[in-house]
């Protein structure tokens, strides 16, 4: 319980890459005041002292302390499960992949070295800039770009979404969803934190200790509604997975056009 109390103080303190916003159109003026400063609050972030932070997180640094290389873990376990996921279906090559939320291309980079045709974005220029550099270096062809989910357009065979919906607020996450629909002709791929009994408890206790780091909200979701928007948008889930640390929690699903 000491740990997971932990993980829920690390939650409401440091956040991972990305943040997706949907359209402002649909809005009330009060949502759309709250979504802008969620988002407002997520590129200052990680174009500064979170970039740093996540970056460290991200790579082989041995500069990071228990709590992050676990987080660091975790979130390996997650893109591994994708790549497993996309090898097991042995047909992505040429075929074209929009990663949002991209951060410093943990999926982007090795999907683009399984011969995918990556298009890439992230909230934050400096994220964004580090997967360009880091491909660039490994000799990888992607295309890397600053941009939040409202903004990114075209139609791509598969769409991945992965650690982000945890900056995005809970009730926006069927327009969330749904967007991300829009952009694929064939599959959906997406993480988020689930709201469980147990999380929302935990993640109550978390906030009553926010600590003097505490940058951005975070947000947990209810996975039938998440699984609902992607029904309601023409999908059905193919797979899924969980991953589960002392201080990483992330559903993860693959959904396919009906």
């Amino acid at each position: 319980m000491k740990q997971s109390i932990i993980f829920l103080l690390a939650l409401t303190t440091t956040t991972v890459s990305g943040f997706v916003p949907a359209s402002r159109s649909a809005f009330s003026l009060t949502s759309l005041h709250s979504t802008v400063d969620d988002k407002t609050e997520v590129r200052e972030y990680f174009n500064t002292e979170g970039f740093n932070r996540w970056n460290k997180i991200y790579s082989e640094s041995d500069d990071v302390n228990s709590v992050q290389l676990d987080i660091r873990n975790g979130h390996d376990q997650t893109i591994q499960k994708i790549l497993n996921w996309i090898a097991d279906d042995g047909d992505i090559k040429g075929k074209t992949v929009c990663d949002c939320g991209c951060g410093v291309g943990s999926l982007a980079i090795p999907l683009a070295q399984m011969g995918a045709k990556v298009s890439a974005s992230d909230i934050s220029a400096a994220m964004a800039g580090e997967a360009d550099r880091r491909a660039k270096q490994m000799g990888i062809k992607a295309k890397f770009y600053t941009s939040d989910l409202e903004s990114v357009t075209g139609k791509y065979h598969t769409v991945s979404c992965v650690d982000v919906a945890i900056h995005y607020p809970e009730e926006k996450m069927m327009q969330m969803v749904k967007h991300l629909c829009s952009l694929s002709n064939e599959r959906v791929i997406i993480s988020f934190a689930p709201k469980t009994w147990y999380y929302v408890i935990l993640k109550k206790i978390g906030e009553l200790f926010p600590g003097p780091s505490k940058t951005t909200r975070a947000y947990l979701h209810e996975e039938s509604t998440v699984r609902a928007a992607l029904q309601q948008a023409g999908f059905e889930v193919t797979r899924e997975e969980m991953t589960a640390t002392n201080f990483y929690f992330s559903r993860l699903l693959e959904a396919r056009r009906n």
